[in-house]
Formats: structure tokens, C-alpha cells, sequence
């Protein structure tokens, strides 16, 4: 699991240096031509908080490695059955782990991959532009309800809304294969994911998780994890399969 986290860091620290550097357009700047991270959120043309940016975890490793780090893992509601196979997993050093395999991470996980996301909003859809897996996540704000007997997938169906400044999104159908984090937390096919996305300013955005899901958990539980904007960055490709070498080497205990 070290291996595959030092793999994501280092893709991490190399992606801001692919594009030439190039100003976005309409965003407040400093007197020295920096984005001012610090300024109030700007607003969309429908009236909305607009999310938009590239964005990156504030702690690059916490919620990745332990999405219940603030909790005592007493504290985690985990069902028997899910807390011998969290155990398991942890004794195994995480080796079964998707990622080993570069498969996808699932919701929470993928919010939480130090690779960065580019968040493109508008007023009917809002895309999620991962870098890791060069994966797109999308979220639905037309009006439709979420899907009522959905094909399992690996990041699932979300949709939003909008209550005042905060943007509400669920998130159901993934497919029970993904970890909530490198840790090992399980989720399974009846996993229900509530965000919260709030930008209080430019350079922040608060994203309050809960997790439902009544067979893996014995009540829901929420963890909040920040996110903090990279000015002036753009997406590259990342290929885990074009040189994969972790999977022979991921043998556990």
C-alpha cells in the first residue's frame, strides 16, 4: 500500500509541470497577477456559488490512507462481518486493494486521490474530471431522480441540488468492489453517499460526507474533507496500466 501511495504522490507533484503555465480567465487576482485565493466565491450566470477549478485534497494523504481519521476506530460503526474483513485487510497490508490492479477508486475515495480533479459546472450537469485513471465522474442537476434499479458501477449515479450556497449531491449504485479508503473501510452495493460542497472563499472548498449504507454499517456516519484549489493548473493524462509494477509485489503478511 506504501507502494501504490508513493506512486500517486509522485504523479501528483509531476502533473502541475505538463502544461506551460497559462492565467484562467475571470478569476480576482492580487496585485501581483496571483490568484487571490482568499477572495469570496464568484457567481454563476443561473445566480449559483460557482465550484468550478482544479482542485486538490488540503491533506494529500489523511482521508486517502484513513477516511475515519478523526474517529476511534471503536467509534466506526462497522457491522461484525465488515469489521473482520476491515481487520483482514489491514493485517494483509491492503494488497487486495483495486488499485493494485488499477481499477477505480469509488465515492469517498476518489475525492480523496492527491492527483487533483478539474470541477466543470454548469447549470443542468456538473463534471468531475479526475486525473487519476483519467476517469469523469458526472452529476446530474436537471431535475431527474436518481436511477431506480441502476446497473452497479464503479463511481456510481449522482445527482444534485442546491440548498442556499451549498451544493447537495447523492451518489448510489456503486458496485460493493471499491474500498472507502486505502485502509480497507468496505462498502458494498447498497452504499448511499451524501456530499455537501461549500466554497466559502476562492482557494477553499469544505466537502462534508456521509456514509450510508445499512449492510456494511450499523447507522451512518460522517467524516469532513477539505479540499484547496491549485491556481492557474490543468489535467494530464495518467495511464495506472501503462507501467504497472505494484501487483507482483503487493504479497501482504
Amino acid at each position: 500500500m506504501i507502494r501504490i501511495l508513493t506512486t500517486i504522490l509522485i504523479v501528483a507533484a509531476a502533473a502541475n509541470a505538463q502544461w506551460d503555465p497559462y492565467p484562467w480567465k475571470r478569476v480576482p487576482r492580487t496585485a501581483d497577477g496571483k490568484v487571490d485565493l482568499k477572495a469570496p466565491p464568484q457567481r454563476t450566470p443561473y445566480g449559483k456559488i460557482d465550484l468550478s477549478g482544479f482542485w486538490m485534497p488540503e491533506n494529500p494523504t489523511k482521508y486517502l490512507l484513513n477516511l475515519a481519521a478523526d474517529m476511534k476506530e471503536s467509534e466506526i460503526p462497522l457491522k461484525p462481518w465488515a469489521r473482520d474483513l476491515y481487520n483482514q485487510r489491514i493485517a494483509n497490508n491492503g494488497k487486495d486493494h483495486p488499485g493494485v490492479s488499477c481499477l477505480p477508486s469509488g465515492i469517498p475515495e476518489k475525492d480523496n486521490i492527491p492527483d487533483g480533479l478539474k470541477l466543470v459546472q454548469t447549470e443542468d450537469l456538473t463534471l468531475l474530471l479526475h486525473e487519476s485513471r483519467t476517469i469523469y465522474r458526472q452529476i446530474f442537476t436537471d431535475g431527474r431522480p436518481l436511477p431506480k434499479n441502476p446497473q452497479p458501477t464503479w463511481m456510481g449515479y449522482s445527482i444534485g441540488h442546491w440548498e442556499g450556497d451549498t451544493f447537495v449531491v447523492e451518489t448510489i449504485g456503486q458496485n460493493g468492489k471499491t474500498w472507502l479508503d486505502m485502509k480497507g473501510l468496505p462498502g458494498t452495493e447498497s452504499l448511499h453517499i451524501t456530499e455537501h460542497f461549500t466554497r466559502p472563499r476562492i482557494g477553499h472548498m469544505d466537502v462534508d460526507v456521509t456514509i450510508d449504507d445499512p449492510e456494511a454499517y450499523t447507522k451512518s456516519w460522517k467524516v469532513n474533507m477539505p479540499w484547496r484549489l491549485l491556481p492557474d493548473a490543468e489535467l494530464i493524462e495518467s495511464i495506472c496500466e501503462e507501467n504497472n509494477r505494484d501487483p507482483s509485489h503487493m504479497v501482504g503478511k
